[in-house]
């Protein structure tokens, strides 16, 4: 099997449209989180947002672009347009038949949805815009990314909730170490902030009204967010061969099913993805310096991640690192766990662990030591990412330092 390696990683979201100023708002504890701007947002209950502010779409893209790429594919573009410029690839991979695309969404093109439904609903029309089932397809991201660069391997689309981004970049990373391909643009995206996305959302009622505050005893809810992330995986023969920088190599990635509840998680379920990430990795519970955790901020599921990190690491448990970048970003469903992948990265990178901000009370059944408020400089080797998605199932990356 070969070894896979990530090139080239690329980012938008509520903190910054690039990842420098992404990494420089985790190293700072920046919270990106505030007041919604969209229209009957007066009409919610909940109004706060980690939105992505000041976007420009005809910045990036032609007019005649735009009537095909609903928010979350512009976002996905942007993003695997600075991940494909850091790994040094051109406009198509020297054997595009030996690339593709998997990028993970829980609703799509749900902009369009929106619009759509207001337009005949709320307006009275008895059209809608023509290219409105391209625009909110579910695939449409990973079909564009695999138009721009003309890849012409395996490009699909993976919907499991908010552990969407990490099947996808799972998937990928399984593909080129079986031999599939050689490498893969994958990722996560997601633009669910508009009226009825989050009108569907308050019906849950795990929304919080005043700020995600993960692992804190004063915890009341998520928030959400929206935005993307991308990343250039591929063998590590191709890598070194092109003389491409390395970022950190993929090493393990498991994925289970809690078989139980749609909404309620799993301690049991949750470990196992966690142990399992480790022995597909072949790396001991001892050897993880830094854990992105799922962290949403509902008092579930924190509570049953602590739990399941300690069920799974044991006494290890004691010694790493976990914090939860949520609050700075929000909860980008479909696209957090490759939002949240950069945080690995930089601990892998730089050494800088991205802080749990928020925090003001500590949480008995949250015992672990989560990085409350700032980040720290510590050097580490390797790293995993959490993903629990609703519908029970768990997908969770392994991470390490390329040696």
């Amino acid at each position: 099997m070969r070894r896979v390696v990530i090139t080239g990683a690329g980012t938008v979201n509520a903190l910054a449209q690039d990842v420098p100023g992404t990494l420089k708002a985790f190293a700072e504890g920046r919270c990106g989180i505030g007041p919604l701007d969209f229209p009957d947002v007066e009409r919610l209950s909940v109004r706060i947002g980690a939105q992505v502010r000041g976007w420009t779409p005809e910045a990036h893209f032609e007019r005649s672009q735009l009537t095909l790429l609903d928010p979350f594919a512009q976002f996905a573009l942007v993003a695997a347009r600075e991940a494909m410029a850091q790994a040094g690839l051109g406009k198509s991979p020297s054997v595009p038949e030996r690339w593709g695309a998997v990028m993970g969404t829980a609703g799509g093109g749900n902009s369009t949805v929106n619009d759509a439904f207001r337009a005949v609903f709320a307006e009275g029309k008895n059209r809608v815009h023509p290219l409105t089932v391209p625009r909110l397809m579910n695939n449409a991201a990973a079909s564009h990314l695999s138009m721009e660069w003309g890849l012409m391997g395996p490009s699909f689309s993976v919907a499991t909730a908010c552990a969407s981004s990490n099947h996808a970049i799972g998937l990928a990373f399984q593909m080129i170490r079986a031999g599939m391909v050689d490498g893969m643009l994958a990722g996560g995206s997601e633009s669910m902030l508009n009226f009825g996305g989050l009108k569907a959302w308050e019906g849950l009622r795990v929304m919080s009204p005043d700020g995600c505050r993960p692992f804190c005893a004063t915890r009341n809810g998520m928030v959400q967010g929206e935005g993307a992330g991308v990343f250039v995986l591929e063998s590590y023969e191709s890598a070194s061969a092109r003389g491409a920088e390395i970022l950190a190599e993929v090493r393990g990635f498991a994925m289970t099913s809690d078989a139980g509840d749609i909404v309620a998680p799993s301690v049991e379920g949750a470990a196992r993805a966690i142990s399992g990430a480790l022995a597909d990795a072949g790396l001991a519970a001892d050897e993880i310096g830094y854990i992105n955790a799922h962290g949403t901020g509902t008092s579930a599921n924190d509570r049953t991640e602590c739990a399941a990190i300690h069920a799974a690491f044991g006494i290890a448990a004691e010694r790493v690192m976990v914090s939860s970048t949520k609050a700075m970003h929000g909860h980008c469903i479909g696209g957090t766990g490759a939002v949240e992948l950069l945080a690995c990265l930089m601990a892998l990178r730089d050494g800088v662990i991205a802080p749990t901000i928020n925090h003001v009370q500590a949480d008995a059944d949250c015992a672990l030591d989560i990085v409350p408020n700032s980040a720290r400089q510590v050097p580490v080797q390797a790293t995993l990412s959490n993903a629990f998605a609703f519908g029970g199932l768990n997908a969770v990356l392994a991470l390490t330092k390329v040696s």
